[in-house]
């Protein structure tokens, strides 16, 4: 099993910095996601921004949500 999110930032241009429960810190570009389905909403940067830790993995206001294990393997770490 992949680490989970601790905590998740939104930051400029539609990323996320997110924090894991081992310590490592990554980017996620969430911009690939942006125009399928339920997605589309993430582009009013109000919903954008409501992201927030959620058992483990990452909710918005309009609870759309992403696996923390795509999190984990799709992100970039940090250097």
């Amino acid at each position: 099993m992949n680490p989970r999110v601790k905590e998740v930032y939104p930051i400029e241009n539609y990323q996320l910095r997110l924090v894991f429960n081992n310590g490592e810190e990554k980017i996620f570009d969430v911009k690939p996601y942006l125009t399928i389905g339920v997605f589309k909403e993430l582009q009013n940067i109000g919903i954008f921004n409501s992201v927030r830790p959620f058992l483990g993995s990452i909710l918005w206001e309009n609870n759309v949500d992403l696996s923390p294990d795509t999190l984990y393997m799709e992100g970039k770490k940090l250097q």
